[in-house]
């Protein structure tokens, strides 16, 4: 699977060894940054990443920063993103279930990597049920237009 992946220097060290698992477990990572601890702004990366999965080039998106909240805020103003910020492995499951988040966001100051990993494993692994689901998705990308 193709991923994007970004984070501000908050969520350096949580992307840094997600990319490396995600390598480890065959996927293609595109990685659009940060690269260092400099205080860089999060909607640079959550939008850079979140454009490529809106445009195709990436099947699903990762971001981190300090808490998740305005990586995923600002990847969301990116059309036909559904960005969801996760604490739990079953949040994670749920914003792919029922919402078919298309990006999950973990905050590095609130989540362990441990967990943080778990959490994008399981967001990988868990497929949309469609359904009653597709019509409320359907509702959301109605609100982009």
């Amino acid at each position: 699977m193709n991923i994007a992946i970004g984070s501000d220097h908050a969520g350096l060290q949580h992307k840094n060894a997600l990319v490396a698992m995600l390598l480890a477990e065959g996927h293609n990572v595109i990685d659009v940054g940060t690269h260092d601890n400099t205080s860089v702004d999060y909607p640079d990366f959550g939008v850079a990443a979140a454009q490529l999965v809106a445009n195709g080039t990436a099947d699903r998106g990762v971001l981190v920063c300090g808490s998740g909240i305005g990586i995923s805020i600002a990847a969301n103003k990116v059309q036909g993103i559904r960005a969801a910020n996760v604490t739990s492995v079953e949040m994670a499951q749920l914003a792919r279930q029922h919402n078919d988040a298309n990006m999950v966001a973990v905050g590095e100051r609130l989540t362990s990597l441990e967990t943080a990993m778990d959490i994008v494993r399981a967001f990988l692994a868990t497929d949309f049920e469609g359904g009653r689901h597709q019509r409320r998705v359907d509702k959301i990308a109605q609100a982009e237009q």
